[in-house]
């Protein structure tokens, strides 16, 4: 999907639409960050920071940090603690191991946090209902799992559906429902939700917060009609200066930039699911999952996860498809560099427990870097 040269945003057009979107935001509590401290601390820790220092990941340039640089004990304690727990008890190991225990064992201390829920029945009934519309049941073999759009949930979906016989095979054609053959614990009674949470094995997928959102903007303005005609023309009419009749009805050429725009004025507790972030759907506080994979490691965490829950030998996670195309590194450089970035540090706070939590480094926009 080409982008769009955009003159720079009057002051008024936007205008219009923050101060009421932030209000009433503030009124809802819809930061989702536990304290302000917690927040100047992620800001400033840029997710990777204690294992870029330590070694155990290969070499990730970040970003100057904003923010007080005092505020980093917590959360540098919090790793410091996790990563001498790992060297302690899993050396030697592979880096991929230890990433993954490092990232388990920081999510642990971050949630022993006050203010975090600690359990689903902590949270707001908005939260509550969210996670467990996103939260699939197998009976058979006894797991949960919650799906977080654009980090490979069809085919995880089709996996449940073929070890639930409602498929023949993962590589079926036609397709993908993502309502039907599917149990949701959402529909299930507050007993029933207790019993599996407390006895299922419990496990989710990440992936790179800002690779995500790109994938969702690609998909959804640059292949979907309807999510073009349903958010289109909104978002052309509060973000586009001098936009036309015709552009406004049609909504299909919306810019990145323009759809960060809106992200920023939007509550993340009631995005779409597919650019809300991957904390808010899927509560890692108030559920303690057993095993969080990556998107990056897709195969090999998800062979784990089969092997884990028992499912029969002959049964494979798919490989994509041919003629899936990934965000790569430079795709993602060119996009986060289009747009201003100012709007990019703006939109950092709306994702910044996702980046913290699951262990990524915060995108490097500096005008230097986005010179090459």
């Amino acid at each position: 999907m080409a982008l769009r040269k955009e003159d720079a945003a009057k002051k008024g057009s936007v205008a219009r639409f923050r101060p009421l979107a932030h209000a009433a935001a503030r009124s809802r509590g819809s930061a989702a960050l536990p304290s302000v401290l917690t927040f100047a601390v992620i800001v400033a820790s840029g997710g990777l920071l204690l294992m870029i220092e330590k070694g155990m990941l290969s070499s990730v340039e970040t970003p100057s940090p904003r923010g007080n640089g005092r505020s980093l004990s917590y959360l540098q304690n919090a790793r410091d603690q996790a990563a001498v727990d790992v060297e302690a008890q899993v050396t030697p190991r592979s880096p991929a191991f230890i990433q993954r225990e490092i990232r388990n064992r920081t999510m642990k201390i971050m949630c022993k946090q006050k203010n975090m829920p600690q359990n689903i029945w902590s949270l707001s009934p908005l939260k509550r209902k969210t996670l467990l519309q996103h939260i699939l049941v197998n009976e058979e073999h006894r797991f949960l799992y919650c799906y977080v759009p654009k980090v490979a949930c069809s085919n995880w979906k089709r996996m449940l559906k073929v070890l639930s016989g409602a498929l023949e095979n993962v590589d079926a054609k036609g397709k993908m429902d993502h309502k039907a053959d599917l149990v949701f614990l959402g529909n299930m009674k507050p007993d029933e939700i207790r019993y599996r949470l407390r006895h299922y094995f419990k496990f989710m997928f990440v992936r790179e917060p800002m690779t995500r959102l790109l994938s969702a903007y690609r998909n959804k303005f640059g292949e979907i009609q309807e999510y073009q005609k349903k958010y289109g023309p909104e978002i052309i009419r509060r973000y586009r200066p001098g936009y036309t009749a015709a552009e406004a009805a049609a909504g299909a050429d919306v810019t990145f930039a323009e759809f960060v725009r809106y992200l920023l004025d939007e509550d993340p507790d009631r995005m779409n699911e597919h650019w809300m972030p991957m904390y808010n759907l899927c509560q890692p506080c108030a559920v303690q999952y057993d095993f969080v994979g990556t998107y990056e490691r897709l195969q090999e965490d998800a062979a784990y996860v089969l092997e884990k829950v028992g499912a029969p030998p002959h049964i494979r996670y798919p490989e994509r498809q041919s003629w899936y195309k990934p965000v790569t590194k430079e795709t993602l450089h060119y996009y986060l560099c289009s747009v201003p970035q100012k709007l990019v540090w703006d939109l950092l706070p709306k994702y910044i427990i996702d980046f913290s939590f699951f262990g990524y480094s915060l995108p490097n926009t500096t005008t230097e870097y986005c010179r090459h």
